[in-house]
């Protein structure tokens, strides 16, 4: 079988190397046949994950962190025969935690002995998301955290809270107009609007905590902005453990499609990715990659946990029409 491992040197701040050699040994010695193609540029990855499927590879193992897990995804998309996994070798590596530990997806035998699932994305403009997408303050957030992340010693989660506590004492409200499956807009002076295809971002956050990647259905979460700027940090280590969605200023919805739009330009994340735009539409793509789980991750028990957990959530659910 031919492999393609698509390295990120800077993932990790720098230190993969060596693990890399490592991992690339095993996958030999157990048969595979190993291309390994490390990204000198921003975007790089994307290219070549979309060229490694006209070259006859039939599974893709990207090494790094979400930034880079984001590329490889974006460049696979559209190929059902593809097989897509992760070794989460960066600081954040958020999709991951929605099934288990990082040490989980690093065990190189249980990767050989892994086995896909097909995952939802979601289309926001020509860029498709794993995770998250989100516009306001929170795409603010993400902007200004690649800038905390770049100073010593800050991890992906400490540069998301560093971010966050720098945004809101700036710039705390967004009035959008917010539309849910072609639904009529409303006007919201927000916090935070997240669309949510899994449970994490910004490096452990918990932003739609009862998403489930693969029901075809988007997690919606607005957070109205109708309390201090101090209220909302003593409450900031409910919201990072995902206890938010009954909150009186919270409005949860599930759909397939949410369209925001600004009268100035605001920044739009999409799963870290940050630009500035006046409009986007969040839609969900059913079943888009085939993502590899390994062999010790029990995926339908955790899929049976997360349907559990929905169904004791129920009152909480309000589905647009």
């Amino acid at each position: 079988m031919k492999v393609l491992f698509i390295v990120n040197p800077c993932s990790g701040r720098g230190k993969i190397k060596t693990e890399i050699l490592d991992i690339l040994k095993i996958f030999c010695c157990a048969g595979y046949e190993v291309t390994t193609h490390i990204t000198t540029r921003q975007g790089d990855a994307v290219d070549v994950a979309a060229a490694a499927v006209k070259k006859g590879y039939e599974q893709i193992i990207c090494c790094g962190g979400d930034g880079t897990l984001f590329e490889v995804i974006n460049g696979a998309v559209g190929y059902e025969n593809l097989k897509v996994g992760t070794l989460p070798l960066g600081s954040g590596n958020d999709f991951v935690r929605n099934f288990g530990k990082k040490k989980d997806f690093l065990d190189v035998l249980d990767q050989l002995e892994g086995y896909s699932r097909p995952v939802d994305l979601v289309k926001c403009g020509d860029k498709y998301a794993v995770s998250q997408c989100s516009m306001g303050l929170d795409a603010e957030i993400c902007a200004k955290q690649a800038t905390f992340k770049k100073l010593p010693f800050m991890s992906g989660e400490m540069a998301y809270t560093a971010s966050l506590v720098f945004c809101i004492l700036t710039k705390s409200s967004n009035v959008f107009e917010v539309s849910i499956d072609d639904g009529e807009f409303e006007t919201y002076d927000l916090l935070f609007s997240l669309c949510g295809n899994a449970r994490y971002y910004g490096g452990g956050y918990k932003g739609t905590p009862l998403a489930i990647c693969d029901d075809g259905l988007l997690d919606f979460v607005i957070v109205k902005k109708d309390m201090p700027v101090i209220k909302f940090l003593k409450v900031m280590g409910d919201y990072k453990a995902g206890k938010h969605l009954d909150w009186d200023r919270v409005v949860f919805r599930r759909g397939k499609k949410m369209t925001v739009r600004s009268k100035k330009f605001s920044a739009v994340n999409v799963d870290g990715e940050c630009e500035f735009v006046k409009e986007r539409t969040f839609e969900i793509v059913p079943k888009a990659i085939n993502f590899i789980f390994p062999s010790g991750i029990n995926y339908d028990a955790i899929h049976k946990g997360w349907e559990e957990e929905n169904k004791s959530s129920e009152k909480l659910f309000t589905f647009a029409v």
